[in-house]
């Protein structure tokens, strides 16, 4: 079976990136997979991808290669892709002209887009004879409601949605309707190879993701300020980049924290950095479905996380493998780090249990529920509209 995931950029770093490469590889060992970039704009993929796994890219936008009647259409917003998808601004003429031929050139196999703008262009343009399937890695009701009606609108023309959560799952069924078929399928954890453990006695707190306000690193950061004075050894390390680094630096320096917070910038070996840390602490707006509480439980982190829509209560069973707060109460999340933080014997046994919990997300079984849902949808094609109706009926029964 010829597998193909679409996605916008799979040339830069972050979530949807790497649980892609992730998926695909797996799936690679018994089927022919691609993975198709609508666009690029560096030279190399900026992380690792099996090489089993077929890379390309649709349209180059690296500037050595645009030229001028390029450069135009480029420069033009995008038609195809709709204006309310967060990537919207990335795409442009050029990319719809080659997004527009692909999807219309793809017969047989499966399609699987990888966010709203893809998915609705999936929906709407490419060829009937794909297996079309519409994945979601954020939170449905983080949506605007223009994206939201589209979604309703056209999502019910894919022969499946996948959802990170159940609450997401829910969210798509009301949306569309008795006719949609709708799949929880998580993200798997990463490979820990060699069996890396993080250490409970060390006294480091660890946070990482890009540096933007929907990451909420300016939170943990007065969380921070309220436990610092009284734990001169620990010490916070943000890992990650982006367009918040001048601001939480400032930060850093306003409440006197220059001391013990280091922003650490991007490690492309995230994992072998986490294992020197005794606690993981997620302080985001909005998430979908955060890969990076995985990579921590991993190694055996302990996690205290915001309770943001959507995934870290998926993920985290609060006072088992770490604490989940109530969102944005800052004061209680300095108290959860603290209980942790006053109490090794807890850490290490916090850290026993996200060792468990990361079993169940494992890469081979995430990627046999992937091969369970294809196997479906394909008899269903071969059966005609009625098996279609029984999917659809035994993936709400699922739910």
């Amino acid at each position: 079976m010829v597998i193909r995931f679409l996605i916008a950029n799979a040339y830069s770093i972050g979530g949807t990136i790497r649980t892609t490469f992730m998926t695909a590889g797996q799936l690679a060992r018994d089927h022919d997979v691609e993975i198709v970039s609508v666009y690029r704009l560096a030279n190399e993929p900026g992380l690792e991808l099996d090489p089993r796994v077929r890379l390309r890219a649709l349209t180059d936008l690296r500037p050595e290669s645009i030229g001028r009647r390029r450069r135009w259409a480029a420069n033009r917003p995008s038609r195809l892709i709709h204006p309310d998808d967060s990537r919207y601004p990335r795409f442009n003429v050029l990319t719809d002209v080659a997004l527009k031929r692909y999807l219309s050139g793809v017969r047989g196999g499966v399609l699987i887009g990888t966010r709203p703008g893809l998915n609705l262009a999936i929906a709407r343009h490419a060829h009937t004879s794909a297996i079309r399937i519409g994945q979601d890695h954020m939170n449905a009701e983080g949506y605007p409601p223009g994206l939201l009606e589209a979604i309703a609108a056209d999502y019910p023309a894919l022969d499946a949605v996948t959802a990170l959560t159940e609450g997401t799952a829910d969210r798509y069924r009301e949306l569309m309707g008795p006719g949609g078929r709708v799949v929880c399928i998580p993200n798997a954890a990463p490979d820990n190879d060699g069996g890396r453990r993080a250490q409970p006695g060390s006294r480091v707190i660890m946070a990482a993701g890009a540096l933007t306000r929907r990451k909420g690193f300016d939170r943990l950061l007065r969380a921070w300020a309220l436990l610092a004075p009284d734990h001169p050894d620990w010490s916070v390390e943000i890992f990650g980049d982006g367009v918040e680094h001048d601001a939480l630096d400032a930060n850093v320096q306003r409440l006197g924290l220059r001391r013990s917070v280091r922003l650490r910038g991007h490690s492309p070996k995230l994992m072998d950095e986490l294992t020197r840390a005794s606690l993981f602490a997620m302080t985001s707006r909005r998430e979908g479905f955060p890969m990076v509480l995985l990579e921590a439980m991993s190694v055996g982190l302990p996690v205290v996380a915001y309770d943001c829509p959507t995934g870290p209560r998926d993920i985290v069973s609060d006072g088992v493998d770490g604490y989940v707060v109530p969102d944005g109460r800052t004061r209680l999340m300095a108290e959860a780090l603290g209980r942790l933080m006053d109490d090794e014997d807890r850490r290490r046994h916090f850290g026993d249990e996200a060792l468990e919990k990361v079993k169940h997300y494992d890469l081979a079984a995430i990627a046999g529920r992937w091969e369970e849902l294809f196997g479906e949808l394909v008899a269903a094609r071969r059966s005609g509209p009625t098996a279609r109706r029984r999917v659809a009926a035994t993936a709400r029964a699922r739910a």
